[in-house]
């Protein structure tokens, strides 16, 4: 005899999940009023849940976005600038995955273009695409490098993220004023201490110059 058939619920496509709608996110919402100890019914607290909804639409609204689309515009006509380009101090929010709670920092980013640049405001946008979702900072980190390093194809990408974590901060280990600090070198930063050390330089710190782990 052959082997068994295989079940076909194993061959079978997972329909992708229903995404809920703002009444679903509301009643929610209500539960975990009711959890807290207190009443969604009571008059501070009656358009609370809509509030809420609608304040998660902004929250997340990175899910909705193609990061890479945002850098499909570039410019050849740079004068054959092909030197260091640093936007720093970009100011985010985003939320830790596991515990909803805000994460707050702001992004350095660098890049050593080939044969085009971006226009600056548009890196900025692709932080807060990434940020907008609900995330982790190292991942966060690799994410803007990647789509740099995969859309605008540079000879290096640098990301430095410094961010306050209020899972950290306001519960927890209550450790408030605590900084996490993340970077990605890709490219020519990888192994060129002297670059990465202007990108330090550039964003007011001191770096090491030493050679990522790889």
């Amino acid at each position: 005899m052959g082997p068994p058939p295989r079940d076909r619920r194993m061959n079978a496509r997972t329909p992708p999940p229903i995404r809920p709608v703002q009444a679903d996110v509301e009643a929610a919402v209500r539960t975990l009023i009711r959890w807290a100890g207190d009443d969604p019914d009571r008059e501070g607290l009656q358009d609370t849940p809509g509030r809420v909804a609608r304040a998660y639409r902004t929250f997340f609204a990175g899910h909705e976005e193609d990061p890479a689309a945002l850098l499909a515009t570039t410019f050849e006509d740079a004068g054959g600038f092909d030197d260091l380009v640093l936007v720093r101090d970009i100011r985010f929010e985003s939320h830790c995955e596991h515990h909803l709670v805000p994460i707050i920092g702001v992004a350095h980013v660098a890049y050593l273009p080939r044969d085009r640049v971006v226009g600056i405001s548009k890196i900025a946008r692709v932080v807060d695409a990434f940020a907008r979702r609900l995330q982790i900072q190292e991942r966060l980190t690799r994410q803007i490098a990647d789509t740099l390093v995969d859309t605008l194809q540079p000879r290096g990408v640098a990301v430095v993220i410094e961010a306050q974590h209020l899972c950290m901060t306001t519960r927890g280990v209550h450790k408030p004023g605590s900084t996490t600090l993340t970077q990605r070198w890709v490219g020519r930063f990888r192994h060129a201490p002297e670059l990465r050390r202007d990108v330090w330089q550039g964003i007011g710190r001191s770096g090491s110059g030493r050679t990522p782990a790889t």
